[in-house]
């Protein structure tokens, strides 16, 4: 009885290597207009932002994402009074306002979490913000796997977290620590140290290098983390930042003063302007041009390709590689009684 010979399996397509065109071209083809092309769909389609801010009560959140994009896009810092309740449980209120600069709209939600950190027990007060998160990642992905899907897919991932430290000038707290180690792994962390003007440079100098130690010693990555770094020259301005620059420390104000016969947004005291753009002052303006003009696209695509495919893989996997139910069908099966 003759032997089955096993047939040969066909070898894997090897793509052609691509093939180098001489540079001197012999006439103009316009392939440098690609850069005016997907700047006017950009303006036209316009895009979101979504930025968290995370702390106790009284550092200032609020009044320092308005001061950031020089609006009212979170909630009033006079509209909170001592009268007014601590909430018993964390609360996420998410606050969406569009922003035109420019001719580019972009379409910014401020996500707030009143409540965090001032319970007397804060155990895992940390879980419901996770939560949030991943809910968001959640309906990005039912939308994603939608066989009739939308052209554009709603984008309510939180893109920067930006969690603030409380001036104390001495360690970073259980909860700090905490909260960093578990939600660093879901989205990007910038950690900002709130309120700096009450520390003299002094302070502030070893308390930044202290929060720094700190975070290295209980293996935290905050945003930008090291191992996204795409080439050398990232790597070189990020270990810069990642050096120096973190954590932020910052002031926030959203009132203007008269100082040399500029305006000026400021915080006046008994002895004088203390200016939140002026470097001499605080490091507010690192932390805008850091969050706004260098690394705002970084983050979204930090946030897609990253926490958000982690998420998608994990899902898939406990799943079975079957994508979730979609959104229809969820909601239709939650109609019932």
């Amino acid at each position: 009885m003759s032997e089955l010979v096993p047939e040969p399996r066909p070898k894997p397509a090897v793509p052609m290597k691509p093939v180098s065109i001489n540079s001197n071209l012999l006439g103009y083809i316009g392939i440098d207009t690609i850069i005016e092309q997907m700047r006017k769909k950009t303006m036209k389609t316009g895009f979101d932002f979504n930025i968290m801010v995370v702390g106790q009560s009284g550092l200032g959140k609020s009044t320092l994402v308005n001061t950031l994009f020089k609006s009212q896009v979170s909630r009033k810092a006079s509209s909170w009074n001592r009268e007014e309740k601590i909430p018993k449980t964390v609360e996420i209120k998410a606050i969406g306002h569009v922003i035109e600069e420019g001719g580019v709209k972009m379409k910014l939600t401020v996500i707030d979490t009143p409540g965090f950190g001032d319970q007397i027990n804060n155990e895992n007060c940390w879980e419901p913000i996770e939560k949030y998160i991943n809910e968001q990642y959640e309906k990005f992905l039912k939308e994603e796997v939608n066989i009739a899907r939308k052209k554009r897919i709603p984008d309510t991932r939180v893109h920067c977290c930006l969690y603030f430290i409380s001036p104390t000038g001495h360690s970073l707290r259980p909860l700090d620590l905490e909260f960093m180690k578990h939600l660093s792994k879901v989205v990007n962390i910038i950690p900002v140290i709130a309120k700096a003007d009450t520390m003299t440079l002094e302070e502030k100098s070893e308390f930044k290098q202290r929060v720094r130690k700190e975070l290295e010693v209980n293996g935290i990555e905050f945003y930008p983390q090291k191992e996204f770094d795409e080439d050398l020259e990232d790597k070189t301005e990020n270990d810069k930042i990642r050096q120096e620059s973190m954590p932020f420390a910052v002031v926030g104000s959203d009132k203007e003063y008269q100082v040399n016969g500029k305006r000026v947004l400021g915080r006046k005291t008994p002895w004088g302007i203390i200016e939140v753009e002026n470097l001499n002052h605080c490091e507010f303006a690192l932390l805008r041009d850091f969050v706004i003009r260098t690394h705002l696209q970084d983050l979204k695509e930090v946030t897609h390709n990253i926490h958000y495919e982690t998420y998608r893989a994990k899902r898939l996997n406990d799943n079975g590689g079957l994508p979730p139910v979609s959104v229809d069908t969820e909601e239709s099966h939650d109609s019932n009684p």
